[in-house]
């Protein structure tokens, strides 16, 4: 299973990359897409939409089940990837290419605890 070092993850299975202009990229990761099976819908926050942590913001759907994505830190959405909704497979073949949204974080919210590769190996048990 692919893991990247560089991005946090939460324990319900999204992955979050900060960019350097303090922007922060998310998605789901390997384990996750895996365990849901071939992806067939993906729903998206929209542009401009206000999250707070663990907020549930996106859905996927897979020929198993529907399962919600939460956002990992409290932000404002300001992109969403419209290729990942058109083939939502996208994120079968890669899940860190295929990123979902991008939030500007809210830095006057709490900062929720996010796991490092190594501790989110640990907790799916794949260590």
């Amino acid at each position: 299973m692919k893991l990247p070092a560089d991005l946090q993850y939460t324990a319900s299975h999204e992955w979050m990359r900060r960019e350097t202009d303090g922007t922060v990229t998310v998605g789901i990761t390997d384990h996750a897409q895996s365990a849901l099976g071939d992806l067939v819908y993906i729903d998206l926050p929209a542009v401009g939409r206000k999250l707070t942590a663990g907020e549930a913001c996106a859905v996927v759907e897979s020929v198993k089940a529907a399962s919600d994505i939460y956002a990992p830190i409290a932000g404002e959405v300001i992109a969403i990837n419209e290729a990942v909704t058109a083939t939502p497979e996208k994120a079968n073949e890669d899940a860190y290419a295929a990123w979902f949204f991008r939030l500007r974080p809210d830095g006057a919210a709490p900062a929720p605890a996010l796991l490092d590769a190594k501790a989110y190996e640990l907790a799916i048990g794949e260590s």
